[in-house]
């Protein structure tokens, strides 16, 4: 049957209350019914009195089942932002979020105090949001997108794309639980998102991460912290001298990681904090530059 935009949206808020709060059952309601309709939010509020068709009707309720079933809406748009960039997402790879800005954040503001035609590798980048968000920021930047998942690079490869920064961005394989294969050279700068839930974490994941994202990109060993003691290792010789190495962390894990860089012979710079005052990044430097 045919509906109003605003009978529409009214009748899908309604629904999302059983698992939303209020203003999240709004939103929810309105990118939903914008994405099946194909308008923007302005658009959508001046249509608000005409008729959707019954083909959009039906598009909005299959898009509720799967949001009431769980899944993120991110999955259901196909297409989530990060740092002003629009990036693709699939199940092949995780939501970007916002906590992730400050990982960028930091590696974006290093990077530009880097030498000219700087080398960043992007490692366990899967959708390659913080590579392409530093080598949106900073021009000069030659970024390289590293992954052990071909189906998570596939997504990489088409955010690049849809960017328009293949001229600056190259996308390869590789395993951060393994040691740095050398074809892939020397960097300045090596930033990464690992995978740092623990294993009991993962039993207490809610059901939108736990049935939904891949589980590859989120399980980083019992303690959680396999990743970070395999990279500061493994892709030390990647990194030119005094070379620099950003990575994001769990919360509560900020002590362990950063006790594990200096075990491995970097220097703490830098910890910050997420949107939601989280400690979440550090930045360490490794050996001595040569003079």
């Amino acid at each position: 049957m045919v509906k109003q935009y605003g009978q529409l949206y009214q009748d899908t808020r309604r629904a999302l209350l059983e698992t939303e709060n209020a203003q999240d059952a709004g939103v929810l309601a309105r990118m939903l019914i914008c994405h099946v309709s194909g308008k923007d939010h302005a658009r959508f509020l001046a249509d608000r009195d005409l008729y959707a068709g019954e083909d959009i009707v039906e598009g909005v309720e299959k898009g509720l089942k799967r949001l009431l079933a769980g899944e993120p809406i991110a999955y259901i748009l196909g297409q989530w932002e990060f740092y002003g960039l629009p990036m693709i997402v699939s199940p092949k790879v995780l939501i970007p979020r916002d906590d992730t800005c400050a990982v960028a954040e930091l590696a974006i503001k290093q990077a530009l105090f880097l030498d000219k035609d700087p080398r960043i590798l992007d490692l366990c980048c899967g959708s390659g949001c913080i590579g392409l968000a530093v080598a949106s920021r900073v021009k000069d930047a030659k970024v390289t997108l590293a992954d052990v998942s071909l189906d998570a690079l596939a997504v990489a490869k088409e955010n690049t794309a849809l960017n328009k920064l293949t001229g600056r961005v190259r996308c390869v394989q590789a395993d951060a639980l393994k040691p740095a294969f050398p074809f892939l050279g020397k960097f300045d700068l090596i930033v990464s998102n690992p995978p740092y839930i623990t294993g009991q974490e993962m039993l207490e994941l809610p059901v939108s991460v736990k049935d939904y994202e891949p589980h590859l990109a989120l399980y980083g060993g019992e303690d959680g912290l396999d990743f970070y003691r395999a990279i500061a290792q493994n892709f030390a010789p990647a990194l030119k001298p005094g070379g620099y190495l950003c990575f994001e962390f769990g919360m509560g894990q900020g002590d362990d990681v950063c006790q594990i860089l200096t075990e491995n012979g970097y220097t703490i710079l830098d910890r910050t904090r997420d949107y939601n005052s989280r400690e979440r990044a550090v930045l360490a430097q490794y050996g001595r530059k040569e003079v």
